[in-house]
C-alpha cells in the first residue's frame, strides 16, 4: 500500500505545486484558464486521439463494463438525489449535488494517472468510463437544468445536447482515433510522433491546472461538501465494485480500473456547469476542494486494493 501511495504522490505533488502557484498569485486565474484550455483542447485531445487510434473498437467496447459502471454510478446518483430532495434543495441544486457525487476528474487526472499506474491495458476501460460520464451524465444534467429553468421538458434540448457533444474535444478526439483505428492502418510516424509529443504535455499540464484552479475554491457549506466527497470517494467506488464484481462480473483487471476511476475526486467541469447555470457554485467549489484533498489518501487505498484483484 505504501508503494502505491508513493507512486500516486508525484501526481498530487504537481497538483499541490499548481495550488501554491495559484494561491500566491504567481499563476493568475486568467493564466489558469488559458492553461486549462490548452490541456483540454490540445494536449489531452492529442493523448486521447493517440490512445484511441492504437486500439480497435473491439479492444475498447465492453458492454458488461458499461452496464456495471452505469449501475453503480446511477445508484449513487439516485442516493444523492434523494438526500438533496429530502433537504428541500429544489431540482436545480439537487441535479448539481448528484453530479458532484458521481462525476470524477477522469479526463484531467484519471486518464494520465491510471494509465501510468495500471498500464496501457487500462486505456480501454478508462476511455469507456470517460465516455459514459460525458455522454450520459453530462446530457442528463442539461435536461434536468432545462426542466428546472422552464418548468417543462422540451425536445429541442436534444439539439443542444447533440451540439455540445459534437463540440467536446475529448469526444471528438476519441471518435476520430477509433475511426482511424478502423482503417487498420498504423498512424503515420510523423503524426504519431506529433500526437505523442503534444499528448505528453497533458499529464503535467492537467495536474498543474487542477491545482491552480483549486486556489480559487472556497470551503463554504463544508457539511455538504463533506457529504458529497463521501459519496464520490467512498460510496461511488464501493457500489461500482459491487456491480463489477458481483452483479455484472468483469475480469479482475477491468473491474479494478473502473473501480479506481470511480474513486477519483469531483471533476472541475461540474463547477463550470454550476457557474454557467448560476446554481450553487460555492457548494461545488467546496466539494472539489475537499474531495481532491482527501483523495490523496483514498485514491491510493483504492488503487492498492484493486491491484490485489
Amino acid at each position: 500500500m505504501l508503494d502505491i501511495f508513493l507512486q500516486t504522490l508525484p501526481f498530487f505533488a504537481i497538483i499541490a505545486l499548481g495550488y501554491g502557484a495559484g494561491r500566491t498569485g504567481f499563476f493568475t486565474p486568467e493564466a489558469t484558464a488559458y492553461l486549462t484550455k490548452f490541456v483540454f483542447y490540445f494536449a489531452l485531445s492529442a493523448m486521447l486521439f493517440r490512445f484511441s487510434a492504437n486500439l480497435s473498437l473491439g479492444e475498447v467496447w465492453n458492454g458488461r463494463l458499461v452496464i456495471a459502471y452505469l449501475w453503480g454510478t446511477a445508484f449513487i446518483y439516485g442516493v444523492a438525489t434523494i438526500v438533496a430532495l429530502l433537504r428541500n434543495q429544489g431540482l436545480a441544486k439537487t441535479a448539481i449535488e448528484a453530479q458532484c457525487a458521481v462525476i470524477g476528474n477522469t479526463g484531467f487526472l484519471g486518464v494520465p494517472m491510471l494509465v501510468l499506474l495500471m498500464g496501457e491495458k487500462a486505456i480501454g476501460p478508462v476511455i469507456l468510463v470517460l465516455a459514459v460520464d460525458l455522454v450520459v451524465f453530462s446530457s442528463l444534467i442539461v435536461i434536468l437544468m432545462s426542466i428546472a429553468k422552464d418548468g417543462r421538458f422540451d425536445l429541442s434540448i436534444f439539439k443542444t445536447i447533440g451540439f455540445g457533444l459534437l463540440m467536446n474535444p475529448m469526444i471528438v478526439s476519441m471518435v476520430l482515433g477509433l475511426m482511424w483505428s478502423a482503417t487498420g492502418a498504423p498512424l503515420p510516424r510523423p503524426v504519431d510522433a506529433f500526437a505523442e509529443l503534444l499528448g505528453s504535455a497533458a499529464t503535467p499540464g492537467a495536474l498543474f491546472a487542477i491545482g491552480a484552479s483549486l486556489a480559487s475554491k472556497s470551503t463554504e457549506k463544508i457539511e455538504v461538501a463533506a457529504w458529497l466527497s463521501f459519496c464520490k470517494l467512498v460510496l461511488h467506488p464501493a457500489f461500482v465494485a459491487i456491480a463489477a464484481i458481483y452483479l455484472f462480473p468483469l475480469d479482475p483487471f477491468s473491474a479494478g480500473v473502473i473501480i479506481a476511476a470511480a474513486a477519483l475526486p469531483v471533476a472541475g467541469n461540474v463547477f463550470m456547469l454550476a457557474q454557467h447555470y448560476g446554481v450553487a457554485p460555492q457548494r461545488v467549489s467546496a466539494a472539489i476542494l475537499v474531495s481532491t484533498a482527501i483523495s490523496i489518501v483514498t485514491v491510493s487505498l483504492v488503487i492498492g486494493w484493486v491491484s490485489q484483484l
